[in-house]
């Protein structure tokens, strides 16, 4: 087992003059999970190649442990990768293709067979290690894929998107076989996804990429609770969080016919920049509904003769037994803004109607409107 360190690594692929990877720094501890995440084209594949030696490191620097593999070949960086479209060989059994690479390094029979029964025990794959991957379903052949890796006993474990072909109850049921497994295991484990969710329910910690830049590395909460910046907070939570630029005034901000209160440090802060609004975030299961007295605790008086909070409309109700979540409508400074709000499932309001709502309190989220940055702790 290994630690991994992305030191300033940075890569341009050729032609180009922005770069894929911009001097990423990452420190990743022994038997540490974590996981790249971010949107298409966002550096997160580009950084796990470097890592793997399947791409040139232009810049910086990689370790694994002690060694400096920045321009080793891949075969002497004592990984193990599992890709998305298995890459299974088609004429070989289970147990051959699981077998292969220790066949390679000219490990004997009995030695082979004994790794691969004893991770194929760990998968559940024990009845299938004589069929062809053509008789297998997707999942099983990528625990074939995962048993591929797991015999060589690697110090590093490299994923990269390996749910992606699976549908979408398998992804669910494999994902936590996969969390689980790397947690019996202890490797150090790097597994890029685009799936936020995945991201959240698999890493001990996620790091966030946008256009080749680390926006945010952190816990699950703690990237929930507290997104660095715009990007991670639009990026990371599903629904994803309500974002609004509002005026600062007297008090707080204007959220509709009301001024919510929100943390002071953050209002004077953007207010010493000259910002006169902010943006503020709001996640759908923060917000809350006026009441017909238009009172919400801790609520700041609304206007007089106005109704309390924002009003929203709705326009489609999503159901999902648990929980219900409002897709609607609300005006922000004559601009019309999409919402998503969390509700009581057994109080559903009809399609078309309007809601008033505010943020709860201590549940929003300040940002600079200018930089995008964090203001509130």
């Amino acid at each position: 087992m290994a630690t991994v360190t992305y030191d300033k690594a940075t890569r341009v692929y050729p032609g180009q003059e922005s770069p894929a990877v911009d001097q990423l720094d990452i420190q990743i501890e022994d038997g540490e999970f974590l996981v790249l995440v971010g949107p298409s084209g966002c550096g997160k594949s580009t950084s796990l190649r470097m890592l793997a030696g399947l791409e040139d490191v232009n810049g910086g620097s990689i370790h694994i442990g002690d060694r400096d593999v920045t321009h080793l070949p891949p075969k002497d960086r004592d990984i193990a990768m599992v890709f998305q479209n298995y890459a299974l060989y088609p004429h070989m059994t289970v147990a051959q293709n699981m077998g292969f690479a220790l066949k390679i390094a000219g490990v004997n029979k009995a030695d082979i067979r004994k790794k691969v029964e004893e991770a194929a025990k760990i998968l559940d794959l024990s009845e299938y290690l004589d069929r062809k991957p053509k008789a297998l379903s997707g999942g099983q052949r990528q625990r074939v894929a995962m048993g591929r890796a797991i015999v060589r006993e690697p110090q590093v474990f490299l994923m990269d998107e390996p749910l992606s072909n699976l549908d979408a109850k398998l992804r669910v049921q494999t994902r936590t076989q996969i969390a689980g497994l790397q947690r019996r295991l202890g490797v150090t484990t790097v597994y890029v996804t685009h799936d936020q969710v995945e991201a959240m329910t698999m890493g001990d910690r996620v790091a966030v990429l946008k256009d080749g830049l680390l926006q945010q590395i952190d816990t699950p909460r703690n990237m929930y609770d507290q997104p660095a910046n715009l990007f991670v907070a639009g990026f990371i939570g599903s629904p994803a969080m309500n974002l609004v630029e509002v005026p600062i005034t007297d008090g707080g901000v204007k959220f509709g016919n009301s001024v919510v209160a929100v943390e002071r440090a953050a209002l004077t802060e953007a207010q010493s920049k000259g910002d006169t609004h902010v943006v503020v975030g709001c996640r759908p299961e923060h917000f809350a509904v006026v009441n017909g007295n238009g009172e919400v605790a801790g609520l700041a008086k609304a206007e007089e003769g106005k109704e309390a909070g924002l009003a929203v409309t709705v326009n489609v109700v999503e159901e999902t037994g648990a929980d219900a979540y409002i897709y609607g409508t609300a005006e922000f400074g004559g601009d019309t803004k999409d919402l998503v709000i969390r509700v009581d499932s057994r109080d559903v309001p009809d399609k078309g109607a309007t809601l008033n709502v505010v943020p709860k309190p201590g549940e929003t989220h300040v940002f600079a409107a200018g930089s995008g940055e964090r203001l509130s702790d």
